[in-house]
């Protein structure tokens, strides 16, 4: 390594801010959020959490910019999301100022460990159930910890945008109907023991969930068809995550001219869109991802020549730049920090 020269970020999540924020629910109120140190938490093993899983969770970024302006991209948007997710699972509601502020301090403290770009800050805010309870199966928590993580990361693709391996599963489901829309580890829990089958079998990154010969999504992505005059993606219908990084793209087609189509997509449509089309995953870690290759009743199926698709590089790039401050942020999606 060379005099000018940064030391690369260990693997994606796996360092942390030296800074959290943190808000407790008891007795019907939340506390007042304050600063800790990063570091383990003090749960009763009692506690609802750990027996009933009443947890949920979000994934957003601060960026550093060209300008060096850290901006935090859609935080409300998250906020929103977070608040459904609570609501679903019987969990307590924060109020939404409460959330929002407690993420803009998160960014602020840890501001110093913000990477450059195209690395971030990942946030995880955090809503779990720590009632001391084991009878409670059939309630909800009566305490709650709310707090937010920050996690200085490198860009996912370690070697650049490279097309991925997806096996389609068309039996099994990634998670329970009720359960589609809400960021809660059940449903990561769910996908993980298929998805490690189809890597041992196919050597694949991810698995695409498809029951019976409907698309849904992968275990950590939505799913996109994308070609010179169109996005295609399956709608948000309760039985996937409504991922803000999905929305993102679909509003930026449109601006773009694309005509976006969000509709149900089989497994024949998409097996048959591979021969001239693009096909991309999206989320928060990965932008829009381009797939290559993929593995429908243990067939190859390559995705057009299996090389990153242009239109989906040009989407994902314009994403990049208005979280970047490369490109004028006309929807009003960041929130400058610091």
């Amino acid at each position: 390594m060379t005099a000018h020269e940064k030391p690369a970020l260990p693997p994606f999540g796996t360092a942390f801010g030296e800074t959290m924020t943190v808000a407790r629910w008891e007795n019907g109120e939340w506390s007042e959020p304050h600063r800790r140190p990063t570091g383990p938490l003090s749960l009763h093993p009692g506690a609802h959490v750990l027996h009933y899983g009443s947890a949920c969770f979000e994934g957003l970024k601060a960026h550093r910019g060209i300008d060096d302006v850290v901006r935090i991209f859609r935080p409300e948007r998250h906020v929103d999301r977070l608040r459904a997710s609570a609501e679903r699972l019987w969990l307590p509601v924060p109020p939404a100022d409460l959330v929002l502020g407690m993420i803009v301090d998160a960014v602020e403290a840890n501001l110093d460990q913000v990477p450059p770009t195209p690395g971030s800050l990942y946030l995880r805010p955090t809503l779990i159930g720590t009632a001391a309870n084991i009878g409670a199966a059939g309630s909800p928590t009566t305490e709650a910890l709310l707090y937010v993580l920050a996690s200085p990361v490198g860009d996912y693709f370690a070697d650049g945008v490279s097309p991925l391996r997806i096996a389609v599963e068309q039996k099994r489901r990634r998670t329970t109907e009720q359960f589609g829309a809400v960021k809660t580890g059940a449903n990561y829990a769910m996908a993980l023991g298929v998805t490690m089958e189809a890597r041992a079998a196919y050597d694949v990154a991810q698995v695409l969930f498809a029951p019976d010969g409907r698309v849904q999504e992968t275990g950590a992505s939505n799913v996109m068809l994308i070609s010179s005059d169109r996005v295609i993606t399956p709608p948000a219908d309760g039985s996937i995550l409504e991922g803000v990084t999905r929305e993102s793209i679909l509003i930026l087609a449109s601006d773009r001219g694309l005509r976006v189509e969000e509709r149900p997509v089989t497994v024949d449509e998409l097996v048959s869109w591979c021969e001239k089309g693009e096909v991309a995953l999206s989320g928060t870690a990965a932008v829009l991802a381009p797939v290559g290759t993929l593995i429908v009743d243990g067939a190859e199926i390559t995705v057009g020549d299996g090389a990153a698709g242009r239109h989906t590089l040009e989407l994902r790039q314009a994403l990049i730049d208005t979280q970047v401050g490369r490109a004028e942020d006309v929807h009003g999606w960041t929130l400058p920090v610091g």
